[in-house]
């Protein structure tokens, strides 16, 4: 106790000695902590980023274009506030909804058949006690409009003999007994007849109609025939192979119906 006594400052010193070199030595390992724990925070820990997506602008395009677009308003075909459907009886008391033009009236009209018409020269027969032998020819216009211009109208020819409807231009074979006859008609064109084969050309058609809102019916009618329907009256001023033109009568309208057999 008396060596404690005597030198109790000195072992006081020595400990404060010995804690200052332990807490050297602590700090050095604190030190090393540290710098490892900085050198893992000063690490990048950020991923490479991912480029955005596309920014899509076609909501705001389509308004654009709709801004752009002209504005088409339909008051007249398709508008039924300022323009109602119409409503018509047909024949049968049956409501027929007007939506167009080839409901009623003349775009309503069906052809249902178109017939060619031939203009036909016939040699009926021959006569060989005169001569120059004659030879008896007929002609037949199946176009004419009137009814009693298209029966066989016959007319007789010889060689050298003037005629106003036809002349005789030459004939193939025995003048008593021909193979053909070489006709030139008034319009200027040849006609070759012989006595089994009749010369024929298309001179124009004839057509059936019909219009079904009032269950009318037409028949064989040529050019210049008269159809009343529709509460008007029309004229048939051309037929085609392929269609038949109608002519209003109250304002020349003209109405082209097609035919599809």
């Amino acid at each position: 106790m008396e060596f404690i006594k005597k030198h109790y400052e000195k072992i006081l010193l020595c400990v404060v000695l010995l804690g200052l070199v332990g807490a050297l030595v602590m700090m050095g390992f604190v030190i090393e902590a540290d710098k490892e724990k900085f050198t893992t925070m000063t690490e990048p820990f950020f991923t490479t980023p991912q480029p955005l997506p596309g920014l899509d602008f076609r909501r705001q395009t389509n308004v654009v274009e709709r801004l752009q677009a002209p504005l088409d308003l339909d008051f007249s075909t398709k508008n039924k506030l300022l323009n109602p459907v119409q409503w018509q009886k047909d024949v049968n008391g049956k409501l027929i909804k007007i939506t167009g033009d080839n409901v009623i009236g003349a775009g309503a009209a069906v052809v249902t058949k178109i017939t060619p018409l031939y203009f036909v020269v016939t040699l009926d027969s021959l006569e060989t006690n005169v001569q120059p032998p004659g030879y008896f020819v007929s002609f037949e216009s199946q176009a004419a409009v009137q009814p009693f211009a298209r029966r066989p109208v016959k007319h007789y020819i010889s060689a050298g003999e003037k005629n106003p409807v036809v002349t005789l231009d030459h004939v193939t074979g025995p003048p008593d007994d021909p193979d053909q006859l070489f006709l030139k008609l008034s319009d200027g064109s040849m006609a070759v007849v012989s006595k089994d084969k009749p010369f024929q050309r298309v001179d124009g058609y004839s057509a059936d109609l019909k219009y079904d809102p009032e269950g009318l019916k037409w028949q064989e009618r040529r050019v210049g025939a008269d159809l009343k329907f529709a509460g008007e009256d029309y004229n048939i001023v051309a037929i085609q192979q392929d269609e038949v033109i109608l002519s209003a009568q109250s304002n020349q309208k003209r109405t082209t119906l097609r035919y599809a057999p």
